[in-house]
């Protein structure tokens, strides 16, 4: 599933040439994606403009005029691409939902197995669901004491703990496993476990491997691609996920896979023990 940067790279690239563009026609193919009927769907979005795009956790998000939000989730193997304006583009293989813009061009929604969905918000109702989101781990508000305070109140693995979008908003798979790697915690470990000093680093490395996949235009394992039909330039440079049997970049020993929570982990026993060792006790001496 696309995670934060795969999200942000795709409105990155919207946002520069969406905005301004009206919706002159929705052509929705595959209504199942939707959580209201097709027709009012296409109704209340034909003639609306785009003020705005956003993200927000896993989601891109438009703001439109007259006021309301469409939000899209691209579930496992969605896309959203926006083809060269003045070309006449060849539509991708598994189109579920077409966007025909004004003054020209079109935005298309395509999902090979259509997990994803777009869903049509007022600000409020928008507003409420957005708040049923964690914080977002880039968001210097969220301070390393506020970060570990939130993991100490939970007794679930920590890996499980980043995936929970109501305690952080964007972390998947990929990026809850690198950052576990580089910060040397094991992923099965309780959230409560992690001291003070190990949620700063878990912190720091989550941020640091986020900024580094957003530069790289994110990770395309197999069906994610940029808004201009790229694929994402960081999966060379992923050291522990999806590499079982190769060497540890640190210590060489072989990278595991485990199972829990119905998710793959990945990690390496020798660098991210599953039990933190314990301070060595002081001895006095008796005279």
């Amino acid at each position: 599933m696309p995670e934060l940067p795969e999200v942000e790279t795709i409105v990155r690239q919207l946002a520069p040439s969406l905005p301004g563009s009206a919706i002159r026609e929705v052509e929705v193919l595959h209504p199942g994606l939707l959580r209201e009927d097709a027709k009012s769907f296409s109704a209340n979005l034909r003639g609306a403009t785009i003020l705005e795009v956003t993200r927000r956790g896993k989601n891109i998000v438009l703001s439109l005029s007259p006021p309301q939000v469409l939000v899209v989730n691209l579930g496992m193997t969605g896309r959203i691409l926006l083809p060269p304006r003045g070309e006449d583009p060849v539509p991708p293989g598994h189109l579920a939902v077409a966007f025909h813009l004004a003054p020209e061009g079109v935005l298309w929604y395509d999902d090979v197995r259509r997990f994803g969905h777009l869903l049509r918000f007022d600000e409020a109702a928008w507003e409420k669901e957005s708040s049923r989101l964690g914080p977002e781990p880039l968001d210097p508000t969220l301070t390393p004491a506020a970060f570990h305070r939130a993991l100490s109140a939970s007794r679930t693995p920590v890996r499980s703990w980043l995936l929970d979008q109501t305690r952080l908003a964007g972390v998947g798979n990929i990026y809850a496993n690198e950052a576990l790697y580089r910060s040397r915690v094991h992923p099965a470990r309780r959230a409560a476990s992690l001291s003070s000093g190990e949620a700063r680093a878990l912190l720091t490395s989550l941020r640091e491997v986020l900024k580094e996949a957003i530069r790289a235009r994110g990770t395309t394992l197999r069906d994610y691609r940029t808004a201009n039909g790229e694929s994402g330039g960081f999966g060379p440079r992923l050291r522990i996920y999806g590499r079982e049997g190769e060497p540890c970049p640190r210590c060489n020993l072989p990278i595991q896979r485990v199972v829990f929570a119905n998710r793959s982990a990945f990690l390496c026993p020798r660098c991210q023990p599953e039990v933190t060792p314990s301070a060595p006790r002081s001895s006095s001496s008796s005279s």
